[in-house]
């Protein structure tokens, strides 16, 4: 979403199965798939605009097949690797060439490689431009073990060392390193907050009304993703107890909270079909960006050339 020419919200809707991860910056949208991960590119040159108003354009170039290996949240490294959540194989995992994917770290408490989704690991959280902390739901090392975790035990490792930041929050997702501090999702319950690197106490920060997946930050404020409770798996949980207690009603969309004052300065309430988001992210500087889509004609006549640069004598 951005803003048009007319000043009024833009929204740019493009259907992909199963979308989840994403990561974003001027140039280039990353987004996984049920089966693959798509890179998008910027064909607009620095200042151009194209007809309809938009500054970024969007078109997608490559998609890695991996399998249905329940990629979750993606992050770009500081030298340009593109490393992801593996969930079904409770890893972090590169691309690779050759293969569906490459392993990198695996959590202590998991024994096995395997496609069982053990503990559902979920978050990463990068530092100076390297993996630092991942967030799952629970500790457990046999097939979906998680799902019997939800209340509590989940935790936040940090890739670096090994060692269990903490092991008492309910469904974390989205952890963040932000201003020196590292927040995360306490989703279970409905609370935004940061978490003390060395007690590992979490300190709630402010309440959202829906399971919260999706966290990004911006000019002093914090972006969060809220979904509808899914029956089964997010529901029974304190934020159950918590949207009762405030006479509330969980609902889906966007809020966008001021983090001095802690209050909702905005936000987007989406209905509908869509009931669930799981990522968010900014475009600093970035008006009204758009993609090209899959379903329309639009894709088999939207060519641009990369032309060589011509270097004055």
């Amino acid at each position: 979403m951005g803003v048009g020419p007319d000043r009024k919200l833009s929204f740019n809707e493009r259907f992909l199965s199963r979308a989840m991860g994403m990561w974003a910056d001027e140039q280039r949208i990353l987004v996984s798939t049920e089966f693959q991960l798509w890179r998008f590119e910027n064909v607009l040159a620095p200042g151009h605009q194209q007809e309809n108003g938009c500054d970024k354009f969007y078109v997608p170039r490559v998609a890695h097949t991996t399998g249905d290996i329940d990629v979750h949240e993606i992050e770009v490294l500081g030298d340009g690797r593109i490393l992801f959540v593996n969930t079904m194989f409770s890893c972090l995992a590169f691309l690779s060439a050759t293969h569906s994917f490459k392993p990198f770290w695996t959590p202590p408490f998991i024994s096995k490689l395997a496609a069982e989704d053990r503990c559902h690991l979920n978050g990463l959280a990068l530092q100076d431009g390297e993996p630092a902390y991942v967030t799952s739901i629970s500790r457990s090392d046999v097939v979906n073990g998680w799902r019997e975790r939800r209340s509590e035990g989940g935790c936040i490792v940090d890739v670096r060392s090994n060692d269990i930041i903490t092991g008492n929050l309910s469904m974390p997702h989205s952890p963040r390193w932000h201003d020196g501090e590292l927040w995360v999702l306490n989703s279970g319950t409905g609370f935004l907050g940061t978490v003390d690197i060395e007690t590992g106490r979490f300190y709630p920060r402010i309440f959202c009304p829906g399971f919260m997946r999706g966290l990004a930050f911006h000019d002093g404020h914090a972006i969060v993703g809220l979904s509808l409770p899914r029956d089964g798996t997010f529901s029974g949980l304190q934020l159950d107890d918590e949207l009762k207690k405030r006479d509330a009603e969980a609902w889906c969309g966007v809020q966008i909270i001021n983090l001095k004052s802690g209050d909702i300065v905005q936000w987007i309430k989406l209905s509908g079909t869509v009931s669930e988001i799981f990522s968010v992210s900014v475009i600093p500087g970035v008006r009204q960006p758009m993609s090209l889509g899959f379903l329309a004609d639009e894709i088999k006549n939207t060519i641009s050339i990369d032309m060589p640069e011509v270097v004055e004598q």
